[in-house]
């Protein structure tokens, strides 16, 4: 059973996810830059094996943040409609508190940590 949380509540959240998802983009662009410069100084084929890892990976995690980043804006366009539906009482009815959002981007935050330090390691064992 879901408990009730304010709208207010949901909207900081989603700020919150937004900024952390979006600075994950961030961070790939920055990753797949790094990994073009490794590629370039390996002819290693077990070195360039990891790179395509990665490559495969980074593509992946990107996707997985637009849907992420996708989902977030749906809710918070349904949390509007439901402030225009009824804005006065907006401040102080209680809505469905997003639990499988919550529990999806606490994933998606521990995989993208786990993926940054094998990445890390990698680099530090390539460069």
């Amino acid at each position: 059973m879901n408990k009730k949380i304010y709208m207010s509540d949901l909207h900081f959240e989603h700020k919150v996810w937004k900024s952390q998802m979006e600075f994950q983009k961030s961070e790939l662009d920055f990753f797949v830059k790094r990994l073009s410069e490794v590629a370039n100084r390996w002819t290693d084929k077990d070195v360039l094996k990891q790179v395509e890892h990665f490559q495969n990976v980074f593509k992946i995690q990107n996707n997985q943040l637009d849907e992420l980043l996708h989902d977030i804006h749906v809710h918070e366009d349904e949390l509007v409609d439901r402030t225009l539906e009824n804005p006065v009482a907006i401040d102080h009815v209680h809505f469905e508190d997003h639990t499988k959002q919550r529990e999806q981007i606490e994933t998606q935050n521990k995989i993208f940590a786990d993926l940054k330090a094998e990445y890390m390691d990698f680099l530090r064992e390539s460069m």
